[in-house]
């Protein structure tokens, strides 16, 4: 355990895989209470599969409110390629589930949130918590299933990508080449695998999901066509387009945002945070 304060209790770099890397660890943040089964949101970063850090953590804000949450960091693609930072996700939901009576989560009640190449990752989870394929190595007798899913700007679909204005996925510098370790051509199956929108079914989590209609690192037709396919489903989804914005920026993180997450992780993991969250 690293500090205490007035209302958060952290622990830093718990290694969810046995003799990991430094980048298969969580931080766990927990409020000092004394509640014995806590909801846990789950934070995935982004970067572009190749950059970020579990540090920076806006789902932190959650803890205040009663809420534990976890700070995952996951393989970047210059260690591994896809599906490892799938596989990396789902070890860190199993070690969870795996020690909630130690730290006070209730394993019943766990939401993943993420943005840009952590929104793509945590949508992975909501859409194949039922398929065990990417759970490898321990605790395999935890589930890796997640109630509910916020997505920020995530990738969708790698097959059906953009147009001209958006980067290329055949060049070596673009994220999602790196991810697959190839051009999207030469690596079609891998694209499709690891694209959400094609494993949607009606067993998927409830999503929230919010895109800038000026993306232009992310089209915002990739969240539209990921929104259908939930919705065509029978599965429970929400899409918020916020008209002014691009890739990220200050509103995506506004009270009225933050209210909408917190309204939405309320419904699905039962815990009331009453009035806007600043």
């Amino acid at each position: 355990m690293d500090f205490v304060d007035d209302t958060m209790v952290t622990f830093r770099n718990l290694g969810y895989v046995a003799k990991g890397c430094d980048r298969q660890q969580l931080d766990l943040y927990l409020p000092d209470d004394r509640n014995p089964a806590r909801p846990l949101v789950v934070w995935l970063h982004g970067g572009a599969w190749w950059a970020g850090s579990k540090e920076e953590c806006p789902a932190q804000v959650l803890v205040a409110h009663g809420y534990a949450v976890a700070s995952v960091g996951y393989r970047l693609s210059h260690q591994a390629h896809f599906p490892a930072q799938l596989e990396d996700c789902k070890a860190a939901i199993r070690w969870l589930r795996a020690h909630a009576a130690d730290y006070g989560i209730d394993p019943q009640r766990i939401g993943v949130w993420g943005e840009s190449a952590g929104g793509h990752l945590a949508a992975l989870l909501g859409t194949t918590g039922e398929r065990r394929e990417y759970d490898v190595g321990e605790h395999l007798d935890q589930s890796s299933e997640v109630q509910c899913v916020v997505d920020f700007f995530g990738p969708a679909n790698f097959l059906l990508w953009g147009g001209p204005e958006y980067p290329p996925m055949e060049s070596p510098d673009s994220g999602i080449y790196r991810l697959l370790g190839g051009p999207v051509s030469q690596h079609r199956e891998s694209a499709r695998l690891a694209s959400p929108v094609y494993s949607v079914d009606r067993r998927s989590a409830p999503f929230l999901i919010l895109h800038g209609a000026k993306d232009e690192v992310v089209p915002l037709h990739q969240s539209q066509e990921l929104h259908a396919a939930l919705t065509n489903a029978g599965v429970e989804s929400t899409l918020w387009i916020e008209e002014a914005a691009g890739h990220g920026g200050p509103c995506f993180t506004a009270p009225v945002n933050f209210q909408r997450i917190a309204d939405f992780l309320g419904r699905h993991l039962g815990c009331s945070v009453p009035g806007a969250i600043a």
